[in-house]
């Protein structure tokens, strides 16, 4: 089933977000400050990793040649003459029949070249400052020793530019000896929800009005991208409202403009949709063969501003920021890559699918790795309550007419799974 006509493919109106997208500036920070940033610059080792040879082990270091012969019945004793903790600078010397007891991470001595577990010898760690007596001989030269250098030498390149800095990769530009690093700053995001209908959550609700929920939403997935929310607003539909919150945000100084304003609800064929009304001209609002978010707005302000139109439905918003916003945010910090991984998965149920169009699916994926809808109502763009309980999105082509319990289905992991 071919895509109508009078709608842009999915692909279409990315590649022209893309296209648009500035790289924003790099900063250096120290790298315990840079959680969820972007790497621009690669981070070089300035130490080995490890730094020295350690033992692995908590035991004794000698010679090899003194024990290879033990075993249980023809123990071998070694005169102890030293005791070595984590962050001992000694190193004494081991003449032949000599040991010294080491702890896990502490140098292992010049003249040993092998490490003896305490549970291979006979005391283990009591009465072990004078002798010991070796059971089972290590294996080999080398045995239990971490050597220096074994993960990276100095100079190697830790982590390459493109790279989002999580705890692991923070924690290992730390084990590198780097203090600092050079990142994409944040992008600078204002969100602005419009509808007259729309009240503060916990507020009392008249007929016809609606918890705000958007602006709550895309700001998390802003953050969650490695944005910077500066505004979250909501404005009513009649115009005057919108103009005044857009000509705030982008009219103050170069370093507090956003670098991005997503607006959700306004942008479909309706009477009153004030983003589609207001900024006319200055966004292109396509049709796109996706469901939900079909209606779309995109456009750029002089100074290079995005301007994001999502539709108003919750479901609809969040499919459309996963599928446009996030990939350009990602492309603004440099990341080395904007799409999320793709699974291939069995469908646990059957669902029908929109004809003509992608479907995107707010689903689950279980233990036993197969896909259900988060909600029996399917995709509806309404069912924002289905959202607490998605953590992945179910993605059928527009030429599926109905997915089958077994079905192989493509589906991208959100955060959350599994936690």
């Amino acid at each position: 089933m071919s895509v109508p006509g009078d709608l842009r493919t999915v692909e279409e109106q990315l590649a022209d977000v893309l296209a648009a997208v500035r790289p924003l500036d790099a900063v250096r920070m120290p790298a315990a400050d840079a959680l969820g940033a972007t790497l621009r610059e690669p981070v070089r080792a300035a130490v080995d990793i490890p730094v020295f040879d350690n033992s692995a082990m908590d035991g004794f270091a000698v010679r090899h040649a003194d024990v290879a012969g033990a075993r249980p019945d023809a123990p071998v004793a070694l005169r102890v003459v030293a005791d070595l903790p984590a962050g001992s600078a000694d190193d004494p010397p081991l003449r032949p029949g000599e040991a010294a007891r080491i702890m896990t991470g502490a140098p292992v001595p010049a003249d040993a070249d092998a490490i003896v577990p305490f549970e291979a010898t006979v005391g283990g760690l009591a009465d072990s400052l004078t002798t010991v007596t070796v059971r089972e001989a290590p294996n080999g030269v080398g045995a239990h020793i971490r050597r220096a250098g074994d993960d990276l030498r100095a100079g190697d390149v830790v982590l390459a530019p493109g790279v989002r800095l999580d705890a692991f990769q923070v924690a290992a530009v730390a084990a590198a000896g780097v203090a600092d690093v050079v990142v994409a700053r944040r992008p600078r995001v204002a969100v602005i929800s419009t509808g007259s209908e729309l009240v503060a959550a916990g507020a009392p609700l008249r007929r016809g009005q609606i918890p705000e929920s958007n602006g709550i939403l895309l700001a998390g997935l802003v953050a969650d991208a490695g944005g910077e929310v500066v505004a979250r607003l909501s404005v009513d539909d009649e115009g005057g409202a919108l103009r005044d919150a857009l000509a705030g945000l982008t009219g103050g100084a170069p370093e507090r403009r956003p670098d991005m304003v997503v607006f959700s609800g306004g942008v479909s064929a309706g009477a009153f949709e004030v983003v589609r009304i207001e900024l006319a001209g200055t966004m292109t609002f396509s049709r796109v063969a996706m469901q939900p978010g079909k209606p779309q707005g995109f456009g750029v302000l002089p100074d290079g501003t995005l301007l994001f139109g999502l539709p108003g439905n919750p479901v609809s918003a969040a499919v459309s920021f996963e599928v446009f916003v996030r990939p350009a945010l990602l492309r603004m910090q440099g990341r080395a890559r904007v799409q999320r991984p793709v699974l291939r998965v069995p469908a646990a149920v059957g669902w029908r699918t929109p004809p003509g169009r992608r479907q995107y699916l707010p689903a689950v994926v279980d233990d036993a790795l197969t896909v259900r809808p988060a909600t029996a109502g399917g995709s509806g763009s309404h069912l924002a309550g289905g959202l607490g309980r998605a953590h992945a999105l179910a993605i059928v082509p527009a030429e599926t007419e109905a997915v089958a319990p077994g079905d192989l289905v493509d589906v991208v992991l959100l955060e959350g799974w599994g936690a």
